[in-house]
């Protein structure tokens, strides 16, 4: 990725990442935020925990049926260890998007065109962000409420729409012509389409949800009375969590994650520090339950079927 032509250091995403960590630190009091993690219930922990599986799981068979639209063949297997793979990789390379385009790159290895492995990874995660963000709109409308009072909290907000838009003109480069009908034309036969779109919608929605429920269990785990009253709010405030890890500038959300809570948690009338403890907890649970990646470095025993030559059809 560059930036009017210069590569984006890693060095420079992870100082991005650590200067909004310690703007969250300066802005909100650390010692209540080691409180919470240290008094935090390890059974709501490992409930947590305990849902990410069925994350990866879910999100692999999107994968699978997203190059069986595209007119290639995955196996489940393999999928699932890809996933797990692409995922820790995600966790420790800045950026964010490392881990999904080596899971496309390994996948080329096992089909005749590059265009179904990269084709195949981009939609999958499209699928994923496009049922986030409109979750994330109901949410907000339904939950969310007006802005208070301005905050200390609000001095970050300039920084995340900073960063919004460096993340906009990293990818803003026209692709070219052709490649940009041919993707069009993949985006409607494995996305877009009448037999797609419903099984596309329910395992991004199945997705999402079991991150919300990870979310929930956390909140319980370190006590937040949220949970239990307002467990909408909660969700809502949950959402635009995730929304803001997607923004590949940072080392796995770490700092865009937490900024976003100590804004958000105050203008919801909560404390910015349970909100911050909440990101952090989450990000290690992350980061925790990638770790049987490691045990995929070398899956070529997950076998993959060769491409079949002809495309999905309605």
């Amino acid at each position: 990725m560059t930036l009017r032509g210069r590569r984006v250091s890693p060095v420079l995403r992870w100082g991005l990442t650590l200067l909004l960590l310690a703007m969250v630190l300066w802005l909100v009091d650390p010692a209540a935020v080691g409180a919470q993690l240290q008094n935090v219930h390890w059974p709501w922990l490992l409930m947590a925990l305990a849902i990410t599986p069925l994350q990866v799981v879910i999100s692999a068979w999107r994968w699978q049926f997203t190059v069986r639209r595209l007119g290639g063949q995955l196996a489940l297997g393999y999928a699932i260890g890809e996933y797990y793979l692409g995922t820790l990789v995600n966790q420790l390379v800045p950026g964010g998007v490392v881990g999904d385009a080596g899971r496309a790159l390994r996948h080329r290895q096992r089909v005749q065109t590059t265009t179904l492995a990269v084709h195949g990874v981009m939609i999958e995660r499209l699928s994923g962000q496009l049922v986030l963000f409109l979750l994330a709109a109901v949410l907000a409308v339904a939950w969310l409420p007006l802005p208070a009072p301005p905050m200390p909290g609000l001095f970050l907000l300039p920084g995340i729409l900073l960063a919004i838009l460096l993340t906009w003109s990293l990818f803003r480069a026209p692709p070219l012509a052709n490649w940009w009908a041919g993707f069009q034309a993949d985006l409607r036969r494995a996305l877009l389409s009448r037999g797609a779109l419903p099984q596309q919608l329910a395992s991004s929605l199945a997705v999402i949800v079991s991150y919300l429920a990870a979310f929930w269990c956390l909140a319980m785990g370190l006590g937040f009375p949220v949970a239990l009253d307002e467990p909408g709010l909660l969700l809502a405030l949950c959402t635009v969590l995730l929304m803001a890890m997607v923004i590949p500038l940072t080392v796995s959300g770490w700092g865009i994650r937490e900024s976003a809570a100590a804004v958000l948690w105050p203008l919801a009338g909560m404390d910015a520090e349970q909100g911050v403890a909440l990101a952090v907890c989450y990000g290690v649970l992350v980061l925790v339950s990638a770790l049987p990646g490691v045990f995929f470095l070398f899956n070529g025993r997950y076998q993959t079927p060769g491409q079949t030559a002809y495309p999905c059809q309605d």
